[in-house]
């Protein structure tokens, strides 16, 4: 079968890091709504700045703004009350019972009708496949966790590994994964980077090296995420098993080869970056005939739109893919595995 009816193309729109973002706000935003129209948007996390019902519903609102037909999103580290065993554990101190019901509360707004009518889909941890009414089919992986860092939810300790099964970890880690990043998926959505992807901060490269073991050994399409304000871009990774340095092709001009500070460690041994200028409201393809390899390349996202200020400059990313063409489709539907 040729390719033009193998595959769909499709454009993403990819945003994270809200944190109460209204709709009046992004007047003076980069988001500048309503956007331009997309087949999926993706919210990587971190909807509110320390939630409450008020600020989930609010971030609904903004959402409903995007025009997208299917809009997935996951929670983040500032989405507290979307944790259930993280808030159970806050509200069992003195004085906090009373708002225990705030899970409950908060979870149900993100699958209400409210969130229905703003055409959201809340996604929890785990795989997930859909099928837009163009006939594309896509599988993705998302997860709301990453490392441990101060009283916030959704936290794991450096040495647990949450997206590896315990026969594939690396040593000197447990694996503590319920659901482990499967081999076949398209896209992986979590909230954190991976260690050495667009995860520098003022306290150095905090992202998750396990998670980065699990990225390469799957090795998506695309990888998308926030948390990290302040390394908000994007990246093509070209993976190379022989640890050696390859060159690496932008995927279009504003694309430019390497970093200007590149780091020789340990952890880039094994795979080399190249930046993308973001062309936003246009999109970035990322194709066959745009450098895409299945198995060889990762396009990167991190998609924050607030900055290292809490500024809202960043603007969102519109992403092209040619995603597969399902067999047979009729309606929107999501399959959990």
């Amino acid at each position: 079968m040729s390719s033009s009816t193998s595959t769909v193309p499709t454009t993403f729109l990819i945003i994270s890091d809200t944190h109460n973002l209204s709709v009046d706000d992004t007047r003076a935003s980069a988001i500048e709504l309503p956007t331009p129209q997309a087949d999926v948007l993706l919210h990587c996390g971190d909807l509110t700045q320390m939630g409450t019902h008020i600020a989930f519903r609010n971030a609904l609102t903004m959402l409903s703004s995007i025009p997208a037909e299917l809009k997935l999103v996951i929670a983040g580290n500032h989405d507290l009350e979307l944790d259930q065993s993280d808030w159970l554990r806050r509200t069992a101190q003195p004085g906090s019972v009373e708002h225990r019901h705030n899970h409950a509360y908060a979870h149900m707004l993100m699958n209400s009708t409210d969130a229905y009518i703003a055409n959201v889909t809340y996604l929890t941890e785990g795989t997930h496949t859909f099928t837009l009414s163009t006939g594309a089919t896509f599988k993705i992986y998302v997860s709301p966790y990453t490392p441990v860092c101060g009283g916030w939810a959704f936290g794991y300790w450096h040495f647990e590994d949450r997206f590896n099964p315990a026969h594939l970890r690396q040593l000197g880690t447990i694996s503590i994964a319920e659901e482990p990043i499967p081999d076949d998926v398209d896209i992986i959505m979590t909230h954190g980077p991976p260690q050495g992807v667009l995860d520098e901060c003022r306290a150095g490269s905090v992202g998750c090296p396990n998670l980065l073991h699990a990225v390469k050994r799957v090795r998506p399409m695309m990888h998308c995420f926030g948390h990290i304000h302040e390394a908000s871009g994007a990246e093509i990774v070209d993976w190379n098993d022989r640890g050696e340095v390859e060159a690496v092709e932008g995927g279009r001009e504003t694309g430019k080869l390497g970093r200007e500070e590149w780091k020789r460690s340990a952890v880039h041994e094994y795979f080399e970056e190249a930046e993308i200028d973001n062309p936003y409201p246009e999109a970035f393809e990322w194709t066959e005939r745009r450098g895409y390899r299945k198995g060889e390349t990762t396009l990167a996202v991190n998609a924050s739109i607030l900055d290292g200020q809490f500024r809202p400059s960043n603007p969102p990313w519109r992403i092209r893919l040619d995603l597969k063409r399902a067999e047979s489709w009729g309606w929107r539907g999501s399959m959990h595995g």
